[in-house]
């Protein structure tokens, strides 16, 4: 083959939903109130991923049809008092009159309220048919009936899952992937479909990448026994490319390929180099760089649920036993399915993968990117900053693999320390580094919220950041998207002063005044505030120190002029907006909040369905969302069995309906 030759098809991906709503609808509600509730941007908070979200009222997808959108409209009769309509929380939620997170969306007394009036009187006058039709969409969309799936046949290998499928396929441990131009976060991870285009320069890179590994892979002789014959005969050849395309392609090689590979191979009379040959070919395949996740042909159904599984649970190619799982028909029912995930579980693999999934939904990318104000936190470093890191995927992974109760998450009252972060916590340095550190009484920490990485990796170089801690939470650990700010608006805090010293929370009293920001900000401020008794590097504070330098150099004019330190008293008052009693003043009483919050229980589903499957949830997907909490649940929050549940109900799930799967393993 021609150096450089390069063969790459082009390949299908989902389409991005987009998110800019239909504005201009037929009928009555659609040209009406739905005009107001949009203008209101209730969709915002009340969409699949929105604050709002466990409520009742769910806006429809941005581009239902007509018909769809005025059946919601008439679905808001639930929201309706129909014996004393101005009672209605339809009326009174948007208003303000009762205590509504969002604020006040709509005015009272203008235009828009009499808008909702008039829709609210309409509502309370159904009846007979028109009311059962306006019930039955709200169940219905509660069972995610009406709502098509979202599949994505072909997904691209990640650079993580290119490694380790050539270190699994080859031999091969030079991670060539981590030189291929870096894969941007969507949603939250960096696998999503919708982000897996492939660039010229990508495309270049898997080129000179399979050059590159296809002569490692024989250099010195057949060292990694890739031929499973040593006489260069017709005979060898096809077994090889047989054998060697299915694990390349983790399906079978139909006979056009077979046919392909075997003529590249013949081209070349040294065995050894023709294998080298068709090698260099596969890896460029789009059959090699894109797998199959989903298959309708029967055929191909087993081994891309072998595919499925190994890159959900291992972060790489199957395996042979799960090869001849596939070809024995095993994975076809749900209880070979689970027999297979167990397995796999069992391996270290699933470990590496784990910590793959933990490291970008903790965004450990942004603490080793972090900087710190080398004068306030000299102790920051790089190996901090490592240590953070190494610190929660040792703490999540003992959760995981030791089936400990995945909710302690947020309430664990230790950590895992070197000697770095055992000078933040206020411990004595452990005999071994990373051993398991008891927090101390009266530290306030707990879980992950009182861990250095988020404390840190939610700061600013120079001080901790309310906005960006409440802003994590919100969108990591209760999956809901906040809003970007509008255009043109200023974001800058107004400057602290000698003359006017002013706290963090302070100096953001702007955000709950000024209408523009007020509506995100009262949802994501005063999360940050009842954690703000922790710096920028996770170190615990009693007060809120600004320093003022006096601008005279000490004697000799070398020295940096001294400062004026100025102590202020911190309010750590925070709560969550939209879970009821949610009052906290520092991460532990948070951690406690989140772990009973059945909406966090159900985001850490949703955050791992949203990296295996590679998208966002849909509507469609609620009943599987629903399936894999309840399993969640019911095994007191295993995250092992998390992970086997919704690898059976990916599986055997029907578009729209309720997945039952049953399972032999019981709860412990």
């Amino acid at each position: 083959m021609a150096k450089g030759q390069v063969w790459i098809r082009l390949a299908l991906v989902v389409p991005f939903w987009g998110s800019v709503p239909v504005l201009a609808q037929e009928g009555p509600f659609g040209s009406g109130l739905y005009q107001v509730l949009e203008k209101a941007a209730c969709r915002s908070c009340h969409g699949p991923d929105g604050v709002a979200s466990p409520t009742r009222l769910h806006f429809p997808e941005p581009d239902a049809a007509p018909e769809r959108i005025e059946a919601f409209g008439r679905s808001l009769v639930t929201l309706t008092d129909r014996d004393s309509p101005d009672a209605s929380l339809l009326l009174n939620k948007p208003t303000n009159r009762i205590a509504h997170a969002g604020g006040e969306r709509i005015q009272p007394g203008s235009r828009d309220e009499a808008a909702l009036k008039q829709w609210i009187k309409t509502l309370a006058q159904l009846s007979g048919v028109e009311l059962a039709a306006a019930l039955k969409y709200r169940e219905e969309e509660s069972r995610g009936s009406g709502h098509v799936v979202q599949r994505a046949e072909l997904r691209r290998l990640t650079h993580s899952q290119f490694n380790h499928t050539v270190r699994d396929l080859l031999g091969d441990q030079t991670s060539p992937a981590n030189q291929f131009p870096p894969e941007d976060f969507v949603n939250g991870f960096r696998n999503q479909t919708q982000s897996q285009n492939l660039s010229p320069l990508l495309i270049e890179s898997y080129s000179a990448a399979a050059e590159r590994l296809a002569r490692n892979a024989f250099r010195g002789g057949d060292t990694h026994g890739l031929i499973p014959c040593k006489r260069p005969s017709p005979s060898c050849r096809s077994r090889f490319v047989r054998e060697f395309g299915l694990k390349a392609f983790r399906r079978p090689l139909d006979p056009v390929e077979q046919k392909r590979y075997e003529a590249l191979m013949t081209g070349e009379p040294d065995l050894l180099k023709g294998a080298q040959l068709a090698v260099e070919a596969m890896l460029q395949s789009t059959s090699f760089l894109f797998r199959l996740d989903e298959s309708a042909d029967p055929k191909w159904k087993p081994y891309a649920m072998a595919s499925r599984l190994s890159y959900a649970i291992w972060d790489s190619t199957p395996d042979a036993e799960l090869f001849a799982s596939a070809a024995r028909g095993d994975l076809n029912t749900p209880q070979g399915v689970e027999k297979a995930a167990r397995r796999m579980l069992d391996h270290p693999r699933a470990r590496e993968s784990l910590n793959e999934f933990v490291s970008q939904w903790m965004r450990f990318d942004r603490i080793l990117t972090a900087a710190k104000d080398r004068r306030k936190f000299p102790q920051f470093t790089r190996e901090t900053a490592v240590a953070m890191t190494e610190e929660a995927r040792l703490f999540v992974g003992d959760l995981v693999w030791n089936d400990r109760h995945f909710m302690d998450l947020f309430t664990a009252n230790y950590g895992y320390a070197n000697s770095d972060l055992a000078a933040i916590y206020g411990v004595a340095a452990p005999a071994k580094e990373f051993d398991r550190v008891a927090f101390p009484a009266g530290s306030e920490r707990a879980g992950l919220l009182g861990q250095t990485l988020f404390l840190a990796l939610t700061a600013k170089p120079e001080d901790s950041s309310p906005t960006a801690r409440g802003l994590f939470v919100r969108e990591q650990f209760l999956c809901q998207h906040v809003p970007e700010p509008p255009a043109g608006v200023n974001t800058n805090l107004t400057p602290v002063t000698e003359e006017k010293p002013q706290t963090n929370r302070d100096r953001m009293s702007e955000h709950a005044t000024n209408p523009s920001c007020a509506t995100c900000h009262r949802l994501i401020d005063p999360i940050g505030f009842g954690l703000e008794r922790f710096d920028a590097i996770g170190v615990k504070r009693d007060k809120f120190q600004l320093q003022f330098s006096t601008g005279r150099r000490g004697e000799g004019g070398g020295r940096r002029a001294p400062v004026k330190t100025v102590d202020l008293e911190i309010d750590p008052a925070g709560y969550v907006a939209g879970i009821p009693d949610s009052q906290f003043t520092s991460p532990s009483q948070l951690g406690a909040v989140m772990a009973k919050s059945v909406q966090c229980q159900e985001c850490i589903v949703k955050q791992y369905f949203r990296y295996t499957v590679g998208r966002m949830e849909t509507p469609a997907d609620r009943p599987l969302i629903r399936k894999v909490l309840d399993d969640f649940r019911d095994s007191r929050f295993r995250f092992k069995e998390l992970i086997v549940s919704l690898m059976r109900a990916r599986g055997f799930a029907n578009s729209g309906e309720a997945v039952h799967v049953a399972s032999d393993h019981k709860p412990r």
